[in-house]
């Protein structure tokens, strides 16, 4: 009786297994290039032909091999990163598996070119789909040369499936991005048909490498985050909210150095930025996780791209409230500084920069209102503004100083920033280094919208039952939305009940300034929570529907004019806030102009 399961040749094998790991001519580049880093080269040329079709060539200034390990690196699963299957566990180097160098070799016509640390000689070895063909000496210095030609051209099948020779280069340098990002402080030349795509000199973080790639006007609309918990660390580089568009973007993510695809905690750094972008905005995002090992899998899949967190939605949490946290400080607002130097940001080593918020207070706006105290804005808030006059108590005496402790230090009194409102809209603020404009409509919307997400989990907002209830006749499907809405508007300061038909009797409203328009504000709500619009669709919950909807309709216009004490209520509120900079349609609150800009503008 014949068998029919046989064993395949090594050349077959070999084939296959490439499969798994050779995609591409970007495939090739990927592995070379991971093992010169592995190989601690502090300078990686790549050279590629026809898209890579042609020839790939690597080279690296790393530690180099000698002859004996040069001839194992072409044997399947020989390698010199890991030694058991614990080591699996806390991987720190690129490649482990010991089959990319053997992958490349069988559907390539391959030389290897290396010299190690101390030898005056070093080696050639010539591989043909796989098999040896020459080992001979060679004069080089330290480091290695992979010389990949003829891509697939033992597996035509394979050949056939690649891409035009501009879609192939444009992987290609693609992952050589990938990898100079992963590695600021390695020099990376890349070159196709012998013109330069990439030259990048060695640098020390992040954000000039970024600067060095993209130009430094994209990495200049770049903030800083950093964010340490009990077991999980993220730093990196996201865009300023008002930078962020629709269409293309760049983000790259990296666990403990080593770049890796996740949609999922993609989507968890954008949800960092809900409310603070409009829908659609895709901001970049330069993400650095650093994760246990044994917390982390990176042995999923050959092409390393791929990894499993044992904890995944704690490192979702983490990413998502790292971001929050970056769009919380000052530099996440828009700017009219045109050469903004981006942060200095290394993979490991990102400077921390969030500060703690002050919880908010309630209090009054100008009249005894819902608001927030005037001086309940915390110190460090405040010392961003120039100094003006002397902040009044709630009698409105100025504050005297006063010792701050048992050393007898005097405390200054806090000063109240300089306040101006121009076209009755935007009002002005002297700060220590220049000007921040604030759109006064936008500015109370982000005031509203935080204050009654806190109060729907705390009862709701307080209301004003009124002395004549508003009777208000609504359509067949708006009268339909507020009966099946009742409860939440109410929350939300709005007592309402049917009065037969498509009529609701108002009893009771919130009273957020003194110039809101109830019927106003609560028409325009019931219309766009009935009908929809960008800023409900955008919106996770019923909650936040009615927030949004509600600050949106009920903040101060565009056009009121506001007392000076109205003024500087409103700056508490605002900046007592989570994200002060941004509105809940994702537009800017406050736009900064530094000294620098003036400057520079004028001449001076």
């Amino acid at each position: 009786m014949s068998r029919r399961i046989k064993i395949l040749p090594d050349a077959v094998a070999n084939q296959i297994a490439a499969g798994e790991v050779v995609e591409r001519p970007a495939s090739v580049v990927k592995e070379l290039v991971e093992n010169a880093l592995d190989a601690r080269s502090t300078r990686v040329e790549i050279a590629i032909e026809r898209g890579g079709k042609r020839r790939i060539r690597v080279t690296d200034d790393g530690v180099g091999m000698g002859r004996e390990d040069a001839l194992l690196s072409l044997d399947r699963h020989a390698t010199s990163k890991i030694d058991t299957a614990v080591d699996l566990k806390s991987v720190r180097t690129f490649g482990f598996r010991g089959e990319a160098l053997p992958s490349i070799a069988a559907v390539s016509r391959l030389a290897l070119e290396t010299c190690e640390t101390g030898e005056e000689v070093g080696t050639r070895i010539s591989v043909d789909g796989g098999a040896i063909h020459g080992v001979d000496d060679f004069p080089r210095r330290r480091g290695t040369t992979v010389d990949a030609r003829s891509l697939f051209f033992n597996a035509p099948a394979r050949a056939k499936f690649l891409k035009s020779v501009a879609a192939e280069s444009r992987a290609v340098s693609e992952v050589v991005t990938t990898l100079a990002l992963a590695n600021p402080q390695v020099s990376f030349v890349l070159t196709s048909d012998r013109r330069t795509l990439l030259d990048l000199p060695a640098c020390a973080d992040v954000a000039t490498r970024v600067a060095q790639l993209w130009g430094g006007e994209e990495a200049g609309t770049l903030i800083a985050l950093s964010a340490d918990e009990e077991r999980f660390g993220v730093r990196g580089l996201v865009q300023r909210p008002d930078a962020a568009k629709p269409g293309l973007r760049r983000v790259h993510l990296f666990v403990n150095g080593r770049p890796f695809r996740a949609p999922e905690v993609v989507r968890a750094a954008e949800r960092g930025y809900r409310t603070t972008v409009p829908p659609g905005a895709r901001p970049w995002m330069f993400l650095y996780l650093h994760v246990p090992g044994h917390d982390v899998d990176v042995n999923v899949h050959p092409a390393k791209a791929e990894v499993r967190f044992r904890q995944q939605a704690q490192v979702e949490e983490s990413v998502e409230g790292a971001v929050r946290g970056a769009l919380e400080g000052e530099a996440s607002a828009a700017t009219f500084d045109v050469q903004l130097a981006p942060p200095p940001v290394g993979p490991t080593d990102v400077p921390g920069h969030m500060a703690v918020k002050e919880g908010a207070a309630r209090g009054s706006f100008a009249d005894g209102r819902e608001g927030i105290h005037r001086g309940e804005a915390t110190e460090a808030q405040m010392a961003l503004f120039a100094p003006g006059a002397p902040a009044p108590d709630k009698e409105g005496a100025r504050e005297s100083a006063e010792p701050a402790g048992e050393g007898g230090t005097v405390r200054e009194p806090v000063q109240r920033p300089r306040l101006w409102q121009v076209l009755r809209t935007y009002i002005l603020a002297e700060t220590r280094d220049g000007l921040i404009i604030v759109d006064q409509h936008s500015a109370h919307e982000r005031v509203l919208f935080e204050r009654l997400m806190r109060a729907f989990g705390a009862g709701g907002l307080e209301s004003q039952r009124l002395l004549f209830p508003l009777t208000l006749r609504l359509t067949s499907a708006e009268h339909a939305q507020v009966m099946e809405l009742s409860s939440l508007l109410a929350r939300a300061g709005f007592e309402v009940e049917g009065f037969g038909g498509d009529t609701v009797i108002v009893h009771a409203v919130p009273n957020p300034h003194p110039y809101f328009d109830a019927e106003r504000a609560f028409r325009e709500m019931v219309a766009e929570l009935t009908h929809g619009s960008e800023l409900v669709r955008s919106a996770r919950n019923q909650h936040e529907r009615i927030a949004k909807t509600f600050a949106c309709k009920s903040a101060i216009k565009a056009g009121q004019r506001l007392s000076e004490a109205e003024m500087e209520d409103l700056f508490d509120q605002l900046f007592a806030t989570e994200l002060p900079h941004h509105d809940v349609h994702g537009r800017p609150t406050i736009v900064r102009l530094p000294a620098g800009e003036l400057e520079r503008r004028f001449g001076r």
